[in-house]
């Protein structure tokens, strides 16, 4: 069992699947303090000196901090445009690699002999 494990973790995709989570948390971290500390602040000026963190709506023993939803929804744009952004450059290489496989080379000078003695023994 242990040889078992041992072989599927140190698989390639279990590794890249390790790396991925490591670099999406950090990630994670400067886009949360993009938000926190640059966009939130500049929107907050833009709207009257108000800090969007500390929006809150009492209601009884209840309080809904829906400032703090809406830094969270700005995270979540910030993320996924990002992670759009990057699909689609990925994707753009991805493709352009894809085009330089699919040219074919020119024949080589024997391939092109071996071609004319094919077809004069066919016509034989």
């Amino acid at each position: 069992m242990w040889k078992e494990f041992k072989s599927f973790a140190l698989k390639g995709n279990v590794l890249d699947l390790a790396f991925a989570v490591v670099i999406g948390g950090a990630f994670g971290k400067i886009v949360a303090s993009l938000v926190n500390d640059i966009i939130m602040p500049v929107v907050g000026l833009l709207i009257g000196g108000i800090d969007l963190k500390s929006l809150e709506y009492p209601h009884g023993d209840t309080v809904l901090k829906y400032g703090m939803f809406l830094q969270s929804v700005v995270d979540f744009f910030i993320i996924a445009f990002s992670l759009f952004m990057f699909v689609k450059l990925a994707g753009t290489f991805k493709r352009k690699r894809e085009e330089t496989v699919k040219a074919d080379p020119a024949p080589t000078r024997e391939e092109l002999l071996l071609t004319e003695i094919r077809d004069l023994l066919k016509n034989k």
